[in-house]
C-alpha cells in the first residue's frame, strides 16, 4: 500500500464516517424527541459508535477507491 493510496483511503473513510454518524444523530434524536426530551449523550455516543462501526467496515474496502 502506498502513501498516496493511504491518504486517499483515509479521507474516504473519514468522509464516509462522518456521514454515518450525522445520520445516526438525526435518527437518534428523532426517536428520543418522540419518546420524551432528547437524551444528548446517547445521541453522542450513538453517533460516534456509528463513525467507529463505519470505519471498520470501510478496512474491508472502499468502492469509490479503485486500486
Amino acid at each position: 500500500m502506498n502513501k498516496e493510496y493511504l491518504i486517499r483511503w483515509i479521507k474516504a473513510a473519514g468522509i464516509r464516517a462522518i456521514k454515518t454518524m450525522a445520520q445516526t444523530a438525526v435518527a437518534t434524536i428523532g426517536t428520543t424527541a418522540a419518546m420524551s426530551e432528547v437524551n444528548w449523550v446517547m445521541v453522542a455516543s450513538t453517533a460516534g459508535l456509528a463513525g467507529i462501526m463505519s470505519l471498520l467496515t470501510s478496512i474491508a474496502g472502499l468502492p469509490e477507491l479503485k486500486v
